[in-house]
Formats: C-alpha cells, structure tokens, sequence
C-alpha cells in the first residue's frame, strides 16, 4: 500500500510535469540530483518489493535499460542502489557513452555507477538490444529506463527498434515514470510501446494512464515522491 504523501490535486500532464520540475529545482532551489536520487531511491524500493514477490534467489541479476536521459538517470540510480541490496545490476546504455553529456544529472549518476566498478554495456539500436537482453537468461525482472515523459512525435529507429525489442523480451518489466513509447497525455503508444508489469511513476500519475487501454502498457501503477515540496505543483489545480 502506497504511503500518504502528498502530492498535486490528480494526474499531470507532460507540460505539467516539466513545471514541477522547474519550479523545484529554480524557484525552490532543490538540485535535480537531489530529485533524481530521490528517485532513484523510491524505484529502487519498488524493484526490490518486486523481486522478493516474485521469489527471486539473493543475488539474482537485474536488467536495467537506460536511456541518455532523466530517465536512464533513475535507472543508474536504481542499478547503484540495487547493489547496496545485495541485487546484481546489469545495465545497457541504449547508445553510446561517448554521446552522454557527462555534466547533466544522468551524466553524473552514469559515472558514479563506471567508478563504482560496474560495467555499462552499449546497446545502440533494437539488435544489439535484443543480444543483450539474451545474455542473461536468468534475469527474472527487467527494469525499462529507456523513455520518459518528454518523448512527443512518432518513434523513428533506432528508437523505434529499442522500444520494440525491450517490448519482445518475454520477462515482466518495472517502468521508470511511465512505459517508454507510451505518450504521456494521451496514453497510446506513439508507434510502439513498452508492455509493463508495473509503472512507478513520481509525483503523481499521468495523464495517459487513464486512456481506454493505458493500463495494458502500465500494469499496476505505484506513485512515489522524489521530495518536491507542494509549493513545486501550485499550478496544477
């Protein structure tokens, strides 16, 4: 049962989301590291819940897909915290590290995990995705990073081609906010979307999710805080 903290008056809109966000870390001053540690931390309760439920062995590996921003940043965080649980981590970048600005949050959170001894593999496209996917057979849970809130328009490869092969992989999938592919507002998958077991989403749900057949791609949606003071959602009403 989820804790009751507080938070906006209903679900937020992508535009809305972005105002949260803009208020707390300018008009507010928290520093998005913060938040995204916050984050990350709250994901990474959820995944662990999952992992016992789901009556994984100790020490069992963990797939995290990440993209190159905020989101793959919440799964950075998760994958560190993970191995403080005694969980094994095994992370994809879906695309290169050599094109992850280092001085963003995500960028930060991706080196902390590098200097911390963990290997961050590269999957650029759907194939080498899909390779990836297939070297851990005994993974029991994937963990989808790969998309957020601020994905608009019609996916194109090598986007496209992520989307479907993290889709294809047949083991349940925790999404980070909300499940990559899907459109934030109108719940439908913008070409493809990611099939989630469950969705920890922050703040508070989207709006999507309550769009006829959003549920299908969500799975049980479980909302966590990431310390934005309520002064950070006076807009939404």
């Amino acid at each position: 049962m989820e804790s009751p903290f507080a938070r906006p008056p209903r679900p937020l809109s992508r535009a809305e989301v972005r105002e949260v966000d803009r208020r707390a870390i300018e008009d507010l001053g928290l520093p998005g590291l913060v938040l995204m540690e916050n984050a990350g931390r709250g994901l990474t309760a959820a995944v662990d819940r999952d992992l016992r439920a789901r009556g994984a062995p100790p020490g069992a590996e963990v797939l995290v897909v990440c993209g190159r921003g905020n989101n793959g940043g919440d799964g950075f965080v998760l994958a560190r915290h993970l191995l403080l649980l005694g969980w094994r981590p095994r992370v994809a970048l879906a695309g290169r590290l050599a094109q992850v600005d280092r001085a963003t949050d995500a960028g930060v959170n991706l080196g902390v995990l590098e200097r911390v001894g963990e290997q961050v593999h590269e999957a650029p496209d759907g194939p080498a995705l899909t390779a990836w996917l297939g070297r851990w057979p005994t993974a029991p849970l994937v963990v989808d990073a790969l998309y957020g809130t601020g994905l608009e328009g019609a996916l194109r490869d090598p986007g496209l081609g992520l989307v479907q092969a993290l889709d294809r992989d047949p083991r349940p999938k925790v999404a980070v906010d909300l499940p990559s592919g899907l459109d934030c507002d109108q719940g439908v998958p913008l070409g493809a979307a990611v099939r989630a077991a469950r969705t920890v989403t922050f703040v508070h749900e989207k709006r999507g999710f309550a769009a006829a057949g959003a549920r299908a791609y969500t799975g049980e949606v479980e909302v966590v805080p990431i310390g934005c003071p309520a002064a950070a959602w006076g807009h939404v009403v």
